[in-house]
């Protein structure tokens, strides 16, 4: 892994990565990444009323290798059922990443890592935590089979979960 591209050097890899449930995580985007989401911003600009919203796969790739980098963690191929990566103690990781106020998910996961977008350059850690509470809480199963989770009930779960990294 490069880490070079997400902080100045490994200490801080893994000062934020050891900031876990509960804390805000601040990171840098690639600077490939942010010139998407600065075209974006400037599109929505200079046609007031559309959305340019990436999303699909571009951004769950976006998501799974941010975190991977700056997490730490070993990611599957693409599209490997259920799970995204699993993390040096072993536990399938499930990654999201949005712009928005919620998430989908399919199944639960030993450990959810949800990541949002909060300017072109920049994402947070919304949640890093185990699966479970997360999948119990979410909306009912809908037609496509996944529930739906927001960041806001996300974060009150992490004030209140007990995790350690």
């Amino acid at each position: 892994m490069n880490n070079d591209r997400f902080a100045s050097d490994k200490d801080d890899i893994e000062r934020m990565a050891k900031s876990r449930v509960g804390q805000q995580l601040w990171i840098s985007l690639p600077a490939l990444v942010a010139c998407i989401y600065q075209a974006v911003a400037e599109l929505e600009a200079l046609y007031p009323g559309r959305r340019f919203t990436p999303d699909g796969h571009m951004v769950g790739s976006i998501g799974e290798v941010v975190a991977a980098e700056v997490l730490g963690l070993t990611l599957y191929p693409a599209s490997y059922p259920g799970h995204d990566a699993r993390d040096a103690d072993g536990r399938d990781v499930q990654i999201k990443l949005t712009a928005g106020k919620s998430v989908a998910m399919y199944a639960t996961s030993d450990r959810l890592i949800v990541l949002r977008i909060v300017s072109p350059t920049e994402a947070k850690v919304v949640y890093d935590g185990p699966g479970q509470p997360a999948w119990e809480q979410a909306g009912a199963m809908a037609k496509n089979s996944q529930r739906v989770i927001s960041l806001y009930r996300l974060r009150k779960i992490a004030e209140g979960a007990t995790w350690t990294a």
